[in-house]
């Protein structure tokens, strides 16, 4: 059945057949063929554009059209005959269904961890225990220059200019306590969302930033959640473009708020 959903597009003028593309694919839809990277089928794309950020030359892209549906059971099956494991994240049909007259509506079931409805009981902060006014309970505001959305941020803005840089996916500053007192001290911070943004913007923006403001080091912090491990992929792919050998961390925060992982950009650092 055809509906209307997010689905990646490849250019083949653009692409060299590097391959780099087809690991970055976790549900096995794309493969190299006849020096080519091609869509096996439209049924298993999920259109989350997880593959984007591993192409060097641009040529892959997240477009909306009809398409057959996405089928999780046909890529678990697809997996198992490659010997590849199934990722836990295999998102739900609905929840990749665009607003139109075929789409279908959003499922709060849905199995995909970055859009699954869920509930958190908040903690207590020392202040509020103690019936200390809201007021008084909030630090000062670390946040030195704006903008601060990567979209509106000028690649030679001066506030950039040997800056230790802070990548902030939207979601993080919302559910990490103390977000501004730990990360934003002597640092820059830009924001974005590797969703439902621009994921090529991104990567030129940031290939512009890191040619031309010398930038000192780069902290990616991003959600647990599948989507959000884009933003270390198109940072990477930005570094690359712009030939650039920038030190660069990333902070995989979970949606309670804690830490959950610390890596390099290629090597992952226990905590």
């Amino acid at each position: 059945m055809k509906v209307l959903r997010k689905m990646i597009s490849i250019d083949e003028d653009l692409c060299d057949g590097c391959g780099q593309c087809v690991p970055g694919c976790e549900e096995g839809a794309l493969q190299i063929i006849d020096g080519k990277a091609k869509l096996v089928a439209e049924k298993y794309c999920d259109g989350l554009g997880a593959c984007l950020g591993e192409c060097p030359t641009g040529a892959l892209k997240v477009i909306e059209v009809e398409a057959d549906d996405f089928d999780p059971e046909a890529v678990k099956e697809l997996l198992t005959e490659q010997g590849r494991a199934v990722p836990d994240h295999m998102p739900d049909p609905k929840s990749l269904h665009l607003d139109g007259p075929k789409a279908k509506p959003a499922s709060g079931g849905c199995g995909c961890a970055g859009s699954r409805i869920e509930a958190f009981a908040p903690a207590a902060s020392p202040c509020q225990q103690a019936n200390v006014p809201t007021d008084a309970e909030a630090g000062p505001s670390h946040l030195t220059h704006w903008p601060i959305q990567i979209r509106l941020v000028p690649a030679d803005a001066p506030f950039l200019k040997g800056a230790d840089l802070l990548l902030t996916a939207d979601c993080v500053a919302v559910s990490m306590p103390g977000y501004h007192e730990r990360f934003l001290p002597g640092k820059k911070v830009l924001m974005g969302c590797p969703k439902f943004d621009d994921v090529q913007l991104y990567v030129q923006r940031l290939a512009e930033i890191f040619t031309v403001s010398g930038i000192k080091s780069i902290t990616v912090l991003e959600m647990e959640v599948p989507c959000c491990s884009n933003f270390s992929r198109i940072v990477a792919a930005a570094l690359k473009q712009a030939g650039a050998d920038i030190p660069a961390e990333k902070i995989i925060v979970k949606r309670t708020g804690e830490i959950k992982a610390k890596t390099t950009l290629d090597q992952p650092v226990p905590l």
